[in-house]
């Protein structure tokens, strides 16, 4: 198979077609999501789990085309998308069976490989870490982002009121079309004035890190939950324990990554259960829809990791195999 190992070569390779493990499926890859984390790899800054694929690409969607022993659910020529610890930029893939999903109906499928990711990660870190109600406030930074053009869909389907932090009108705009209700342009908005206006965030789902702790913590409501999945701004901050303690706030960190595949409430397994059970429908009714910036074929992924490193991209970029 072809296929496009973690280095910063980005060179189109040759590989031996995988074979199912017991547990494992088989993809025929359709399409992959893009995502920082591969660029952050690229860099030689996220290496894989241990035991997984150095093949970049952390979701795919696409037909499956063999099943192993101990496969519950999945047989032959299903349509499914997948959440990957590796392998994606390829034209196989062996997936555990617990991290496939069928793909929505309705969804076209090269569109399908935009999900996984986005839709795993909202629905782990805004509903099952950070619990947002319905009537609460939703801060979600970059908007204009995969995650964040996912989270303003599902918070506003829950109905939260919804605040996002983007760089320009235009990508405002598209995060207000979503369903946010407050749009705060970063470059020229102070967020912690604009939600303290609102009575606070109760819930906020950061992809800055360092340079955001401070004013995210300002930014909460009492009781409000802190959700941090990202560092683009820095991975270390002074934080405030008083100003925390005063508002009962609670602050958590993430990733989806290396999580294992079963084994509690915080696996992936859990996670794709929840999220085809909760967002799934949301999907297929039409008040959540997948964002696609653009698709490059996989020989062009150098280009879509351009793409996506130039912060002009609104919502998911994808590669077609």
């Amino acid at each position: 198979m072809r296929a496009i190992p973690g280095t910063a070569s980005m060179t189109v390779v040759e590989l031996p077609d995988p074979e199912p493990g017991p547990g494992e499926v088989i993809v025929d890859v359709v399409a992959a999501g893009v995502n920082r984390a591969d660029l952050l790899q690229r860099a030689g800054h996220y290496p894989p789990p241990a035991g997984a694929s150095d093949v970049f690409g952390l979701e795919v969607s696409g037909t499956i085309c063999a099943v192993g022993d101990g496969v519950t659910g999945w047989r032959i020529g299903d349509e499914v998308c997948a959440l990957l610890a590796g392998g994606g930029y390829a034209e196989k893939v062996a997936v555990p069976w617990e991290q496939v999903m069928p793909v929505p109906r309705g969804i076209d499928p090269v569109a399908a490989a935009g999900l996984p990711e986005v839709a795993c990660t909202v629905m782990s870190n805004v509903v099952m870490t950070g619990c947002l109600a319905p009537g609460e406030m939703f801060l979600v930074h970059g908007g204009s982002s995969g995650i964040g053009t996912h989270a303003i869909q599902l918070a506003h389907a829950m109905g939260a009121r919804v605040a996002t932090t983007a760089r320009n009108a235009d990508k405002l705009a598209r995060a207000a079309d979503l369903g946010a209700d407050i749009l705060i342009d970063y470059r020229t908005d102070d967020f912690v004035e604009i939600l303290a206006a609102e009575g606070g965030a109760d819930v906020i789902l950061d992809i800055i890190g360092a340079k955001y702790l401070a004013q995210n913590l300002s930014a909460l409501a009492t009781n409000g939950r802190l959700v941090i999945i990202g560092m683009q701004g820095g991975a270390k901050a002074e934080l405030n324990i008083g100003a925390l303690m005063a508002k009962r706030a609670s602050v958590s960190g993430t990733t989806l990554r290396s999580r294992p595949t079963t084994g509690g409430p915080d696996s992936k397994f859990a996670i794709v259960t929840e999220t085809v059970a909760r967002t799934w429908p949301l999907i297929e009714s039409g008040d959540i829809a997948p964002v696609i910036d653009s698709t490059f074929p996989l020989a062009d992924a150098a280009a879509a990791h351009a793409r996506l490193e130039s912060g002009d991209a609104v919502g998911k970029v994808l590669l077609t195999v």
